[in-house]
């Protein structure tokens, strides 16, 4: 039984995002959406001692932000926003257990986003590089390595036949515009992904906070993160899904 999950990529995501990751067998990467201001896409949070602080990549935008901007367009105005981020994020996780240990992997991951022009691929290397480090070998892909249709939902309908799937998960905000009876007809599973009851795990300047970037969660944890995610305890507590190394990087996404 093959599992499917099809989202926008995000800047730096919380540990819900790569807990949909780890639990399907193929995860597409759904960029060819319009890209939209004030959203997870070019921007996450993290945690400092006077509070919450957003990281946000500047992008450029057009006189208005229509159907015509999508995602996977979407350019980076400023390339200095790579090292005013590193900066930040070694500021307040310096005194964090695990920080040394990945020091070297995210400041080269940093430096290396310094020179990319387009945010689809930013993100990308990101949610790649975090997948190795939390061990999850889910299949990574983008829509466009599939022939796509039009219809919000129909597409994702198509999108889980073309690479048959018997399953797809989404997450719950989805559920304001997917319409269910669509995978009901295609004889699709629609599973909604359950944010709910995440343990706490150790984090520096309490209260603590779920919903920040999961490097918050991979510096204070390290190895041990991965057990902070729901879906390696249900692998882990027998089945689960079948494992997929698939690096599908994506040149030109621009044109």
């Amino acid at each position: 039984m093959k599992k499917v999950a099809i989202l926008q990529s995000n800047y730096i995501p919380w540990k819900g995002y790569f807990d949909i990751i780890n639990s399907v067998d193929e995860f597409i990467i759904y960029d060819t959406m319009q890209y939209t201001k004030n959203d997870w896409r070019n921007r996450n949070q993290i945690k400092t001692a006077v509070g919450i602080q957003w990281l946000s990549i500047p992008v450029k935008i057009g006189g208005r932000i229509s159907q015509n901007q999508t995602i996977n367009q979407t350019q980076i105005a400023d390339s200095g926003w790579s090292k005013k981020h590193w900066n930040a994020i070694k500021m307040n996780y310096a005194k964090s257990q695990y920080f040394k240990h990945y020091q070297t992997i995210f400041e080269s991951l940093y430096a290396e986003c310094s020179t990319e022009s387009l945010l689809s691929l930013i993100n990308y290397k990101f949610i790649i590089e975090i997948n190795a480090i939390l061990g999850i070998q889910t299949k990574i892909s983008w829509d466009t390595d599939y022939g796509l249709i039009e219809g919000k939902t129909q597409r994702l309908v198509d999108l889980c036949q073309k690479v048959g799937a018997d399953e797809y998960i989404s997450g719950p905000a989805a559920k304001s515009y997917i319409q269910e009876d669509l995978f009901n007809q295609a004889n699709i599973k629609l599973t909604w992904f359950d944010y709910s009851d995440y343990k706490e795990y150790t984090q520096l300047y309490p209260p603590f906070v779920h919903n920040v970037s999961v490097i918050d969660l991979i510096f204070n944890e390290g190895e041990n993160a991965k057990m902070y995610l729901k879906s390696f305890n249900a692998i882990n507590g027998g089945g689960g899904v079948t494992k997929y190394r698939y690096y599908a990087f994506k040149e030109g996404m621009a044109s």
